[in-house]
């Protein structure tokens, strides 16, 4: 694929790439969301920790685009913005064993996001679920686990949440993309949510869990 595009011919005709992306995964974002509370995530620690390793999974096969040079360079601040830490410290914390970790990597290393504008629509699922983190955080301060133990990556960046997301979008939708770059990008963002999709379905809904 080339570099984006340097102008626009008529740029007021063209939506912001991420309502863009918004409009794309409308159906299937909406019904991850509906499939996860439908699955008793915050009944116990034990449901929890099957939840969390959905997020490791979904962390570990995004997170070598946050310190991808081109990327930085687009999204200014991208590589502060990586979650993955937070998610393994969060394994640790609720007790997962290092079996379950290392297949949860082997499974996230399978993942082929093979290009830079593929990359663009996972980072943002993975840096918009952020956003919608705060009705979790509640939830999961149920079972007696918190911002510093257990769900570090629920938390909220010190700016908040909603600038956080802004400052992310902004930079998003001020990339010129040509239409193929910019379908790459649905593309890589639907992947994103089929991806976390199936591994919700794997561990989460398992007879075996």
């Amino acid at each position: 694929m080339t570099e984006p595009a340097e102008t626009l011919s008529d740029p007021f005709q063209v939506p912001a790439l991420s309502a863009c992306l918004k409009a794309g995964t409308h159906s299937i974002h909406e019904s991850l969301d509906t499939r996860i509370m439908s699955l008793s995530v915050f009944s116990s620690r034990e449901r929890y920790a099957l939840f969390v390793r959905t997020q490791s999974r979904l962390h570990h096969a995004v997170a070598r685009w946050f310190e991808n040079a081109r990327l930085q360079n687009w999204l200014p601040e991208l590589a502060q913005r990586n979650r993955l830490w937070a998610v393994i410290e969060d394994c640790r914390d609720i007790g997962l064993t290092p079996e379950a970790l290392s297949e949860d990597r082997e499974v996230a290393a399978q993942v082929q996001i093979l290009d830079i504008y593929s990359a663009l629509g996972w980072l943002y699922v993975v840096e918009g679920s952020n956003l919608g983190a705060a009705f979790l955080l509640k939830q999961v301060k149920k079972l007696d686990l918190s911002e510093t133990f257990g769900a570090r990556h629920l938390a909220a960046n010190e700016m908040g949440r909603g600038l956080h997301w802004r400052k992310f979008k902004n930079a998003l939708d001020a990339l010129e993309l040509a239409g193929e770059q910019r379908e790459a990008a649905l593309k890589g963002a639907i992947a994103a949510f089929a991806f976390a999709r199936q591994n919700v379905e794997q561990l989460l809904a398992s007879p075996e869990n």
